[in-house]
């Protein structure tokens, strides 16, 4: 071995490497790429078992990763498409400029678009793939803030008019106008996916890829070369989302899908990695999770240096510069960077002696090349096994010169004046006259132009427009009642949570010749928690490879069983990823053509608290399907504390718009909710989907009620469960219960009608939700019609005739049954869980959160008081009977 201190002359050791380069030529010339790769492996473990002291680096050089010598020939027509760029870039830049001179302020983004036109344009061009009657549709996942590039695209295709264009950000002006970013809830018929919510779209992206195998592997889609493709920004990444579950698509060896991050260096505010290399760091992680990963860094401008640099030195160079010194090269001129970037070894001043300073100012970077974007989305496409990233330098506000090009404030232009649209027509092209430029007029040639013809020819030979939505699955009509007729009967004595209920709702949904293949399971690592683990054997869970091992519990009749036929989604400790799975699930109906009906069962605090933005992702996407809220509320989960007792999550899906939250305490009333559900998605075609809370605690169930009333107002939102024993009585009360906390209330009506001569009627509010939005649009069609007879709230009509306070308890905070308080005909009473959690066992807790039986039964009392009904002392003394401590701390401070 080579003494380490031993110096060798400098000379001698440039021979040295000299040789070896020469012999890896050799290897290369006649063994191939595959055999040099080969031979460096076996030297690199060679030195390591040596003693060599070789440090770990996922990087490569800080050039392309497809060499000139491996580039396909460009097979479009670059003059045209070019000429159709340059009219997307005006008429995107434009619609923000006019939008924001028509009503200051309104936004927009022309910098995003602006840096990434080549990489899209190559795509439509040449890649980006629509449906046809054979053809499964590439899935796009366009990046929000580009969205006016792709609102050009389409106006330039005859998909969108001109007035659409001026009220761009302007939906409600008259002639219809454009959603800010892609929504499909705005936009049904062009957006697929909501992306502008950073980091959303790379995580849907890669549980959507995988979807697309799971329907393959089933047998409910036809097997084809579909991709899925994300853009993204490099300032994107810094979200947890973006990067989160990269190695479950490598993992799963997801090669139908393809990340094109658009490196422009920046972030809204300023450079991504100022003091670093943005994309060697990206490329460093992506390769370590098992990515394929091409670089597209320099443009074909660059390629004659590189084949100057024999020795290295420019590429040594490039890998020195951080991202911060980069940016400011973008906004210097020519000299500068001669100075700066070249100045500093002579050899490589001399490697560009030979071109001017305009000539190194327009040296092109490889996002902006279509030759060199080109070979990486046909490398990418054509790659087998992997995944792929495209990491794509370019320049933020490419084009906009001095109004914005490459700048810290790109991100917010909004505006130029008309020299630097002046400027900005002479760099594209465009045939406007000096006189209409201070209108900033959207341009679209004849239709007979031949840029035209050729952009029309290229998306019919790719299957059509892209972006665009298409609902192309039939209605289903499912004959369910003879399926959950069993859950209408009761248990009688024998005890099981609703929880429970649903797990065999489930099964026997499983098991339907109508709806079984359909029916897609979701649960992030917690399927024992709620006792699935009977359906690992009976419908597997869901691997690509099915299982490669034998598991532990092989010899158990509930075994862990994966199958690559698997139907359960079984997402590992991932909320986060298991609602992107609910996504791609719930949309398949629009996206696939299949009707798949996603039920997602997750711990209920885990949900709208911790991944409440792909929730709402999940409505502007108009999925269907159902939620379930596990272990729901503040008391029912004994033992867990503060961070795991829901309270909160029925108060927060208020604010989806699209959602249809029920907190059912029976079996009978989980069936007719998912029966309803069923009917209203994938029968009536309803954008909405559901949310259930769902208990693991143990009480008879009960049999559902007569009467026609009880189904709709399960639906609704409340019905009378269980009247008072007496029909009357000189005391009478309302007691209104929901989820867990109905058994307590129906104690309480046992304890005041025994004790204390109280005649209560229990009633079940299934949904505050749902009548809290009867409740408004009935007050609002009352105020726009108020010449025609008002219009009476469901929770107004069935408490009109009754008597005595009302009183309402839930697992939840007050505000929830406070919701319907301004409908009643008396003042409500609401007790709810409002404080942090506490670990103790659920007959503590309740007392705690002064919701059990005894604080149900007080408050009722102490109301009846309140009207004169009683006598003070009565309250007093049953507090003191019912041992509750008048001085014990408030739980919503404790």
């Amino acid at each position: 071995m080579r003494n380490p201190a031993i110096q060798q002359d400098p000379a001698l050791e440039a021979i040295e490497t000299r040789e070896w380069l020469d012999s890896l030529d050799y290897v290369l010339q006649t063994g191939g790429p595959a055999r040099a790769a080969e031979l460096l492996r076996q030297l690199d473990a060679h030195a390591r078992r040596t003693g060599a002291n070789i440090p770990y680096s996922a990087n490569t050089p800080y050039v392309n990763t497809i060499p000139v010598d491996r580039q396909p020939a460009f097979p479009g027509n670059q003059a045209l498409e070019r000429r159709i760029k340059s009219l997307v870039r005006w008429n995107a830049l434009s619609m923000v400029v006019r939008a924001n001179k028509l009503s200051d302020g309104i936004g927009g983004h022309i910098s995003t678009y602006a840096s990434a036109a080549t990489l899209y344009e190559i795509g439509f061009n040449h890649f980006f793939r629509g449906r046809t009657e054979t053809q499964q549709p590439d899935l796009v996942y366009f990046q929000g803030h580009a969205a006016p590039g792709f609102y050009a695209r389409a106006f330039l295709e005859g998909r969108l008019s001109v007035k659409q264009l001026e009220n761009f950000r302007r939906e409600l002006a008259e002639g219809g106008g454009l959603s800010s970013y892609p929504h499909p809830w705005l936009m049904p018929e062009l957006w697929q996916f909501p992306t502008v919510s950073m980091g959303l779209g790379p995580i849907m992206s890669i549980y959507h890829a995988r979807f697309v195998r799971y329907l393959e592997d089933r047998g409910l889609k036809s097997p084809a070369d579909q991709k899925v493709w994300a853009f993204l920004g490099d300032g994107e990444t810094d979200e947890p989302e973006t990067l989160g579950a990269i190695t479950l698509p490598s993992r799963e060896k997801l090669d139908n899908l393809i990340f094109v991050v658009n490196c422009n260096l920046q972030r809204l505010d300023g450079p991504v990695r100022g003091n670093g290399q943005i994309i060697q760091e990206l490329e460093a992680i992506f390769r370590g999770a098992g990515w394929n990963v091409i670089k597209v860094i320099w443009g074909s401008d660059w390629d004659p240096l590189f084949a100057r640099d024999t020795e290295g030195l420019l590429a040594r160079r490039l890998a020195e510069i951080v991202d911060g010194q980069y940016q400011k090269y973008a906004v210097e001129d020519g000299a500068y960077m001669r100075e700066h970037l070249f100045g500093t070894d002579p050899r490589l001043l001399d490697m560009v002696r030979h071109l001017s300073d305009d000539d190194l100012k327009g040296l092109r970077l490889g996002g902006h090349d279509p030759i060199k974007v080109y070979a990486a989305f046909k490398a990418a496409v054509e790659h087998r096994g992997q995944p792929t990233v495209i990491l794509a330098r370019t320049i933020k506000g490419y084009g906009l010169g001095e109004a914005g090009e490459g700048k810290n404030i790109t991100h917010q232009q909004k505006k130029l004046n008309e020299d630097e649209l002046r400027t900005f027509r002479a760099r594209f092209e465009i045939d406007i006259s000096d006189e209409q430029l201070a209108t900033s007029p959207f341009v679209r040639p004849p239709d007979d132009a031949p840029e035209m013809r050729y952009l029309h020819e290229r998306r019919k030979a790719l299957g059509g427009y892209l972006p665009a939505r298409k609902v192309v699955a039939p209605a289903i009509r499912p004959k369910l009642e003879p399926l959950f007729e069993e859950f209408y009967k009761g248990t009688e004595d024998r005890k099981v949570s609703t929880t429970m209920v649903f797990v065999k709702m489930l099964a026997k949904m499983l098991r339907d010749k109508e709806i079984g293949r359909l029916v897609v399971p979701i649960v992030p690592d917690e399927a024992r928690t709620f006792g699935m683990e009977a359906l690992f054997r009976a419908v597997g869970i869901y691997s690509h490879a099915g299982q490669l091992y034998e598991p532990v519990d092989m010899d158990t009749l509930l075994y862990y069983k994966e199958a690559k036929d698997g139907q359960i989604l079984e997402e590992g400790i991932t909320e986060a990823g298991s609602m992107s799975s609910f996504i791609a699930a719930g949309t398949a109906y629009a996206n696939h053509g299949v009707n798949t009906i996603p039920f997602f069962i997750y711990y209920s605090m885990f949900g709208f608290q911790r991944i409440g933005d792909l929730v709402w992702a999940a409505g502007d996407s108009r999925a269907r399907g159902f939620m379930l809220g596990g272990t729901a509320g503040r008391t029912t989960l004994a033992g867990e504390g503060l961070q795991h007792q829901d309270g909160n999550s029925h108060v927060y899906s208020l604010a989806y718009p699209n959602i249809l939250s029920y907190d059912p305490a029976y079996a009978y009333e989980v069936a007719v909710i998912i029966q309803e559900g069923i009917r209203r998605m994938y029968g009536e075609q309803e954008s909405i989907f559901y949310y259930l809370t769902l208990g693991n605690e143990a009480y008879p169930m009960a049999a559902m009620p007569d009467g026609d009333q009880v189904r709709e107002g399960i639906l609704k939102g409340v019905y009378r469960m269980r009247p008072a024993a007496k029909s009357k009585g000189k005391l009478r009360a309302q007691l209104i219960g929901s989820g867990a906390i109905l058994p307590e209330v129906l104690h309480a009506q046992t304890m005041l009608a025994e004790k204390y001569n109280v005649q209560a009627d229990v009633w079940s509010a299934t949904s505050y939700g749902e009548l809290y939005r009867d409740g408004h649009a009935c007050g609002r069609w009352n105020t726009l019609h108020p010449d025609q007879t008002p219009r009476v709230p469901y929770v107004q009509q069935v408490f009109a005739d009754t008597q005595g306070p009302i009183v309402a308890a839930s697992d939840y905070l007050k505000v929830l049954p406070d919701l319907i308080g301004r409908w009643l005909p008396r003042p409500l009473v609401s007790l709810g869980t409002d404080g942090f959690g506490r670990s103790e066992d659920r007959a503590s807790l309740r007392y705690h959160f002064e919701v059990d039986a005894r604080f149900v039964a007080v408050t009722t009392l102490a109301a009846l008081a309140r009207d004169g009904q009683i006598e003070a002392k009565v309250v007093q003394q049953a507090i003191k009977d019912l041992e509750i401590d008048p001085e014990k701390i408030n739980p919503a401070i404790a």
